[in-house]
């Protein structure tokens, strides 16, 4: 199975503001072996394919697909959507991508009440997906999926089950998002085989993680705190993932993702190489 990563372990959530240059991300991406990466918020990476195109295949990078993130809570913003869809999905076709995957913001949602929507927020995020995944899919000839994340509308199994019955749209599952609540990634993986097109791979810290559980810690605290653990260290069992993937004939993109703990011992590259050479013992 091909194996990626992408500019979110390297700590680059936001296109500009970054520690690392896209240049220096290209080069230590595949310096620590993978092969093929996402795109990363939409203007980190070149924009121009005459530009990126030479600079992914000079490493022998591949670029598998993008995550973009949106406020789907907010249905007044989905023309924005729309427009920045078209202008990022063309440049994933130019490139050979055949993903996008699309995901809730939780910085919208205010303190405390991360993720809450009435019923006309829930139709409005609904509908959004819905458009979304027509311009994706029916304009561009892309695969559409959707990111559960913590801290948004759909984080919990009783949410991705409500977006799968009123929507067609399929999953980009995330094993630590998943996880991150205590609930079982496999078990709802063998529910909703059918409806999974894209996997990130990420873990979780099962002491931070029980902090938060017992309320002694913040879901926004816990990042800096390392809840999400490097691949071999946490609580979900990643190499039986990776069985049930193979043993199914899963043929998506596999990400490893890799959020950096404010007092990481490791450097984004020690981590990626560790996280690989993890993955090719397993994959």
């Amino acid at each position: 199975m091909f194996i990626g990563n992408a500019p979110c372990s390297w700590g680059i959530n936001y296109p500009t503001g970054n520690a690392y240059t896209w240049q220096e991300y290209l080069d230590q991406v595949a310096a620590s072996g993978y092969r093929g990466t996402e795109l990363g918020p939409f203007g980190f990476l070149p924009k121009d394919k005459a530009v990126l195109g030479p600079e992914l295949e000079r490493r022998g990078l591949t670029l598998i697909g993008a995550t973009h993130v949106h406020t789907f809570g907010d249905r007044a913003s989905a023309p924005l959507l729309m427009a920045t869809l078209r202008e990022l999905a063309p440049l994933l076709k130019d490139l050979g991508a055949r993903h996008l995957v699309i995901m809730d913001e939780s910085n919208w949602y205010p303190e405390g009440q991360e993720g809450v929507l009435d019923r006309d927020g829930w139709n409005g995020l609904t509908a959004t997906v819905r458009e979304a995944q027509a311009v994706i899919e029916g304009e561009f000839g892309l695969k559409a999926s959707f990111h559960p994340h913590i801290g948004t509308a759909v984080e919990f199994e009783r949410q991705i089950d409500r977006l799968l019955e009123e929507t067609e749209i399929d999953l980009c599952f995330d094993t630590g998002h998943h996880a991150f609540w205590g609930q079982d990634p496999l078990a709802y993986m063998e529910k909703v085989w059918g409806r999974i097109a894209y996997m990130h791979l990420k873990n979780v810290d099962a002491a931070v993680r029980q902090l938060v559980l017992d309320g002694k810690l913040s879901v926004a605290a816990s990042y800096g705190a390392g809840v999400m653990a490097p691949l071999p260290d946490g609580a979900v069992d990643i190499q039986a993932v990776m069985r049930f993937l193979d043993a199914r004939g899963f043929d998506g993109p596999i990400v490893v993702e890799q959020d950096i703990a404010e007092n990481a011992a490791e450097t984004p590259l020690q981590l990626a190489k560790r996280n690989y050479v993890y993955m090719q013992a397993i994959a």
